[in-house]
């Protein structure tokens, strides 16, 4: 799929350009071909278009979409298929958009590319440690939700054997699912609210099907540990506690993935870039309905 995005001094001509190869960028890509519109090339950072459902090992995806049943690898895949033939071109990242013109870099360089129309589907990433205020050291073993994903199901590593999860969003339960595909044991979820982020009976599901405690009202203060986490110091109910494990999976508290909108904001959006968290077959529909306004503005 992958292919120089354009010659260096030379700005390429697309009537559509796509940031982002996941749900909503495949789609969007995928229904333009069919309303006729081909001067579509979209830009995916990744080696491998299929967002984040690449790394997503549990089933659950494709019914909103392809009214199917995969698992996240089986769903990317499908995503994949959908646009055979297209211009998707991964390993390539948009640096900055200013005027209609995306400086996109690849292995080759550094280029540029002007389009008509600019759809922004990056999707959205987790809360880093840095963002969190949890203080302590700086060991291994302390992630989001995406890097565990990357580690089990890409790598077939495990980075540890009993970690905590801190956050209770249904990516937090994911997370659950994810540690037990390579028989990882979470010690417990923490969530500071009274009650879980996610619908419930979601915590009883964690508790009496996969054996994970979920402690409302409990805040992560700390991180212990030299070369690998040892230990973590929480808040729950207003008593700090000390509790033993390996791991730290930061789970949630989504942030949009719209840097470059500070340099164009006049694109449109589909997908997690914009407004609340959604299923990835949600972002799959907005790509759909943007490719048909864009269609329509074309005319």
């Amino acid at each position: 799929m992958s292919k120089p995005s354009c010659e260096r001094g030379s700005v390429e001509r697309r009537d559509v350009v796509i940031v982002g190869g996941g749900p909503a960028g495949l789609a969007a890509a995928r229904h333009l071909a069919d309303l006729g519109v081909t001067s579509v090339t979209v830009f995916e950072r990744e080696q491998e278009a299929g967002g984040i459902p690449r790394h997503c090992g549990h089933t659950g995806f494709g019914w909103e979409s392809h009214r199917r049943i995969w698992t996240g690898p089986g769903y990317a895949a499908a995503l994949r298929r959908d646009v055979e033939g297209l211009d998707v071109r991964t390993g390539h990242t948009v640096l900055k958009i200013e005027n209609g013109v995306l400086r996109v870099q690849n292995s080759d360089g550094v280029g540029e590319v002007g389009a008509k129309q600019i759809l922004l589907a990056t999707g959205t990433r987790e809360t880093p440690r840095s963002a969190r205020f949890v203080r302590g050291s700086r060991p291994k073993g302390v992630m989001n939700t995406g890097a565990l994903q990357a580690h089990v199901y890409l790598q077939s590593h495990r980075p540890f054997e009993r970690p905590l999860i801190v956050g209770t969003e249904l990516v937090s339960f994911s997370a659950i699912l994810t540690c037990r595909h390579l028989g990882i044991r979470p010690v417990a979820m923490i969530e500071e609210n009274g009650r879980i982020a996610a619908p419930r009976p979601g915590d009883l599901v964690a508790r009496l099907i996969f054996g994970v405690p979920v402690w409302t009202c409990s805040r992560l203060l700390a991180i212990e540990g030299r070369e690998q986490v040892e230990a973590v110091e929480i808040l729950r109910d207003g008593r700090q506690m000390r509790i033993a494990c390996d791991g730290v999976v930061l789970t949630g508290q989504f942030v949009p993935e719209a840097s470059l909108l500070a340099t164009s904001p006049k694109v449109l959006l589909a997908g997690n870039v914009h407004g609340a968290v959604k299923t990835s077959g949600r972002c799959w529909r907005e790509g759909w309905f943007a490719a048909q306004k864009i269609a329509g503005s074309l005319k």
